[in-house]
């Protein structure tokens, strides 16, 4: 079973770029990969660099970052690969987070669990 794990801070709570931080968050990801379950880290660019898509009408609404409505952001993600929802939960509880970070697990559906790739035009 695939997953992501992505970590959500508030956006009023600076994002970690100070070297300690990098660097635990740097071994908690090579942790992953040494177990032989991590299938791709990332780190996401701020909001600010973004750009947010709302469709009426069949028709994209484009607006740039920030978004003001927006109270948490998504900052990274680990997508890893293990047996069950409960050993995701053990992996992501070993992360080093600070006090104002979340980690969402969500599971990955496979193309076979809502579509087949062959009715993909």
């Amino acid at each position: 079973m695939r997953f992501m794990m992505l970590t959500i801070q508030k956006t009023r709570v600076e994002a970690r770029t100070d070297a300690e931080a990098v660097a635990t968050l740097t071994t908690f990801t090579r942790e992953l990969q040494r177990a032989g379950i991590l299938l791709a880290p990332g780190r996401l660019h701020p909001p600010s660099t973004g750009a947010r898509l709302s469709f009426s009408n069949g028709k994209p609404k484009v607006t740039d970052g920030p978004f003001a409505e927006a109270n948490e952001v998504i900052g990274g993600y680990w997508l890893i690969q293990v047996k069950s929802k409960e050993e995701a939960i053990a992996w992501a509880s070993r992360c080093p987070a600070s006090d104002h970070d979340v980690i969402e697990i969500r599971q990955v559906q496979e193309f076979g669990q809502v579509w087949e790739l062959a009715d993909l035009p």
